[in-house]
This record gives C-alpha cells, structure tokens and sequence, in this order.
C-alpha cells in the first residue's frame, strides 16, 4: 500500500526523483477536509471543472498550499482544476475516502467496558 502511495506522489512531479535527485523535489501534497473558509474556492474550482458546487462535506487535496482537487464525501463527486494534473490528487483522496469508511466499521477504544461480567479474570 505504501508503494502505491509513493507511486501516486510521484506522478506529481513532471519528473520524478532520480537515485542521482535528492527527495526532497517532490510536491507537497495534504489531504484534509474542507474547512468553511474553503467553499469560495471549491465553489470557483467547480466554476472551472464546469460543475455544480459540492456540497455536504469534503476532502480537498492541498498542493503547494492551492487546492487542486475535491471530493464529496456524502454523493463520491469529483471537482479537480481541469489545467493541473490532478488525476494522481483524485486517487489520493480515493484512496483516503475507503481509509476513512475502513475505519467507520471497525470499534474503536475504549467502547467496550474493562471489566465485562462472566468474564475469567486474570
């Protein structure tokens, strides 16, 4: 699974690191949910993808501290910049959209009590 993440970053770059490039030439790329100060920005990224405006919650990829790309969270919508290369930012948060629905179905800590009656005490 890392690979493939690492796989996905690269695509980023219009050349990838090399043995002989230092690391560090990659773009940043975050993966956050939209906060309220984002909707006059998601609204003119779907403005120039020619879509309606997401709405209901979202995860935005931050490149270079510009959003790139968004997704909805309620409907699965995509708006991404239709002038960057954004196909690696959608897979991204694909792939941060399954994480999140992964971990929803799993138990968190702390929810079952410490001591649970008819059990064998150690």
């Amino acid at each position: 699974m890392l690979h493939h993440l690492e796989h996905l970053i690269d695509r980023f770059n219009s050349h990838p690191a090399t043995e002989s490039e230092p690391a560090g030439e990659h773009l940043t790329v975050v993966i956050r949910r939209a906060h309220d100060d984002d909707l006059p920005l998601l609204h003119d990224l779907a403005e120039l993808d020619s879509c309606a405006p997401l709405e209901g919650p979202a995860l935005v990829a931050v490149v270079e501290g510009a959003i790139w790309a968004a997704l909805g969270l309620d409907d699965d919508r995509v708006v991404a910049d239709p002038f960057l290369p954004t196909t690696a930012a959608v897979e991204l948060l694909r792939v941060r959209v399954r994480q999140l629905r992964a971990d929803a179905g799993r138990p968190q800590r702390g929810v079952l009590p410490r001591w649970i009656p008819g059990r064998a005490r150690a």
